[in-house]
């Protein structure tokens, strides 16, 4: 299922945080938040360590329910951040069979593929 896959602990946590570093909306539920960090991991306490993690830094504050995200990060640019690659391949967040994968390109790693909407869901654009 692409490199993430390959990850370490660590390296997921990583990556978990830049994905929420560069989240478009101001403030997610915790249900949304965890929607997007399930394209890194499905393990509960990795999830609940990047949410630790991403505080610690603060990327985010949680605060009854929601995550407020404080733009640690920039704004993911699709035209030099989001790679397109021609292939077989299943969407990490819908499971959809894929021909052309999206791939975001953060400091820590690559994430994907994902579909052009789905792209545009994890990175708060839909």
């Amino acid at each position: 299922m692409g490199r993430v896959a390959n990850l370490d602990k660590s390296e997921r946590v990583e990556l978990g945080v830049d994905l929420l570093a560069h989240v478009e909306a101001k403030s997610l539920s915790l249900s949304e938040a965890v929607d997007r960090i399930e394209t890194v991991t499905t393990n509960p306490a990795l999830t609940r360590e990047i949410l630790d993690t991403a505080e610690l830094r603060g990327v985010i504050e949680r605060e009854e329910g929601r995550i407020r995200t404080h733009r640690v990060g920039t704004y993911v640019r699709f035209e030099q951040q989001v790679v397109e690659r021609e292939g077989d391949y299943e969407c990490r967040r819908c499971g959809a069979s894929l021909s052309t994968g999206h791939f975001v390109q953060f400091q820590s790693g690559e994430l994907g593929p994902f579909g052009p909407s789905c792209v545009r869901k994890v990175l708060g654009r839909e």
